[in-house]
């Protein structure tokens, strides 16, 4: 039967109605916060964006942030919003001063949508903004205006501060990782030379712009000191390390476009075309981009974002009447390297040895590439290691951030996950068991290594990370010491030869319940000891206890509990100074005491939280 469509069919959606039926419009994913670009951070980026488009202008040099029980807290000390405005510009869409490009010419938010969206998803949303020695102060729930206080004199600079708590019917059981946040403020200030952000009370503040960038977030010395190299509207920092892979931090108008857009792609350019002719030898692009460590940042006039969240780039020109952003960057970065090569001769030859050395590696593994290249293709036609799913993220579809791909061990545990799990964005690849320790191999090992291979293919990741299928990289295993040897050995794999992917904040480790605790009424799955002991005692007499031992205990119907909404995802993440020789060579090389206490406590973040 056709249901039937008339003018009752058609409804209107008021500006926050249509915010939070469709969230992921304006912050992308929800997420729970295990993930840097989970929603929690979008909102607080949305409002520290303001702030910083009036340092920009040359008003307030200091902003504060603070979260204590997610609740957060941005001060700034700008211009602070004309009075009369303020209810306007949080609750009216197209309402904002962005709009007059003579007031804001390079400005992150552009369309007046961002702190709308902080506003709509919160619970509470408190907004005040002092002005010449008055202040106005206005609260909302959920966007709805709930108190409107008249406008008082004040002792307050000028400026404004807004409080806000992440709606929980919309956020469920998140929390704010501080790592993530302060990698957040920390791309601020690199950017922002002048600028000191306090974040409960740490002081982050630059001297030296993405030369400060780099330096903070190699792990080990670079094969040459860091050329940093400024012009007007952009600013580039690069040298090459010992790691393989590419890595890229790119910026627009102090945008972190994590997934970078057409400035990256003009810069990954120009940089070989400069290399290219200042040695007179038609190299091979990836010799010279492998192991690059970089970091570009451009101001681009009115920029055009290929979604509301701002990550990757969209923008061909620099402005309405400027270049194209590709002529603009190339132009830049083949005179300036030309010209630094020349005068630094003794880089020009670490360099020059470095792209030799990836020539020699890259030919020596050729043959054998060919032929896993071969077997990959054909078992990709029937491939049973990959259940692969329908979106992915190197598509255009909404779902994509929500792509993920659950790494396991035997068939059991594959087959509880790939019964429950979602088929539209998850997707299961398959252990046959233990795979083979990679610490101290070269790249050969993956071409020869059938299993890496193919896991390397079903991600897509042997040119770089910007074709990756899956947002979420998932090692699925036992919580025994069989499973965490896995999870060692997987771990080594990635870091060794993909130590973009873990540090694009890619690879998870997933929870799953060591016990399920039970009466009649309700159940309660439990993580920890401690959820347990919590569980008996909110159960009371006698429930059932069922200790999981294995995920292939774990019925499909249980495990899509655990595989949705709800799922608990341990990021693995890489601290400022973990060397990645050294750490490898510490626990999987002959030093091996004490293995699982090293990976939780240095890779996985658990209870760094605020």
């Amino acid at each position: 039967m056709t249901a039937k469509y008339s003018e009752d069919s058609i409804r209107t959606l008021d500006w926050k109605e249509h915010i939070r039926k469709r969230p992921g419009m304006y912050i992308g994913k929800l997420g729970d916060g295990s993930s840097h670009d989970d929603g929690i951070y979008i909102l607080l980026k949305e409002v520290i964006d303001n702030s910083i488009d009036e340092f920009a202008m040359g008003v307030g040099k200091s902003i504060e942030v603070s979260i204590t029980d997610r609740k957060v807290c941005v001060r700034d000390y700008g211009r602070g919003i004309p009075l009369g405005k303020v209810i306007d510009v949080t609750s009216k869409m197209n309402t904002g001063a962005k709009y007059d490009s003579k007031v804001f010419k390079k400005s992150v938010g552009l369309n007046g949508v961002g702190i709308k969206a902080v506003n709509a998803l919160s619970d509470p949303f408190i907004i005040e903004s002092f002005r010449d020695g008055e202040v106005k102060r206005a609260e909302f729930s959920k966007g709805v205006l709930i108190q409107d206080d008249e406008i008082q004199t004040t002792d307050e600079k000028n400026g404004v501060q807004i409080t806000f708590h992440p709606d929980e019917e919309m956020f469920l059981n998140f929390r704010y990782i501080s790592e993530y946040i302060e990698t957040l403020l920390k791309n601020y200030v690199y950017l922002n030379a002048g600028l000191s952000i306090f974040f409960n009370g740490e002081r982050f503040l630059s001297k030296n712009g993405l030369l400060d960038l780099l330096n903070e977030n190699m792990n080990s010395e670079g094969l040459y000191d860091i050329v940093h190299m400024k012009g007007e509207d952009i600013e580039i920092a690069l040298t090459h390390g010992r790691q393989y892979g590419e890595e890229y931090y790119s910026f627009v108008n102090g945008q972190h476009t994590t997934q970078g857009g057409t400035h990256l792609a003009a810069f990954r350019e120009a940089l070989v075309k400069a290399i290219r002719d200042f040695y007179k030898k038609d190299f091979d692009t990836s010799d010279i981009r492998t192991s690059i460590i970089a970091a570009i940042s451009i101001k681009v006039e009115e920029p055009v974002f290929e979604s509301q969240t701002k990550t990757k780039l969209g923008s061909k020109d620099i402005g309405p009447n400027g270049p194209s952003v590709r002529n603009f960057i190339m132009d830049f970065v083949t005179s300036k390297l030309d010209n630094f090569l020349h005068k630094n001769p003794v880089v020009a030859d670490i360099l020059h040895k470095k792209i030799l050395e990836s020539e020699k590696e890259r030919k020596a593994i050729s043959s054998i590439k060919k032929i896993a290249k071969e077997r990959a293709k054909k078992a990709n036609l029937h491939n049973k290691k990959l259940r692969d799913c329908r979106i992915h993220f190197n598509s255009k579809d909404e779902q994509k951030s929500d792509t993920s791909i659950f790494i396991t061990e035997g068939d059991s545990a594959s087959g509880s996950i790939t019964k429950s799990r979602m088929v539209n964005t998850q997707a299961v690849f398959s252990l046959k068991g233990k795979p083979l320790n990679t610490y101290g191999l070269t790249k050969k090992i993956v071409y020869e290594n059938e299993e890496f291979n193919l896991l390397q293919a079903a991600l897509n990741i042997e040119d770089g990370i910007e074709g990756l299928r899956y947002n979420n990289v998932i090692i699925a295993t036992d919580a025994d010491v069989d499973g965490m040897h896995i999870r060692l050995l997987l771990i080594t794999f990635f870091l060794q030869f993909f130590p973009d992917l873990v540090r694009g904040g890619h690879l998870y480790i997933l929870q799953t319940p060591l016990f399920r605790v039970r009466n009649k009424r309700k159940t309660i799955y439990c993580y920890s000891e401690e959820e347990r002991e919590k569980a008996l005692k909110q159960l009371g007499a006698n429930p059932e206890i069922t200790r999981f031992k294995g995920l292939g205990e774990i019925s499909p119907d249980e495990f899509k509990h655990f595989i949705g909404k709800d799922i608990r995802l341990d990021p693995v993440v890489m601290k400022k100074d973990d060397s990645v020789s050294g750490m490898l060579e510490f626990y999987m090389g002959k030093n091996t005491p004490n293995r699982q206490e090293f990976i939780i406590d240095n890779l996985v973040v658990e209870k760094d939280e605020v």
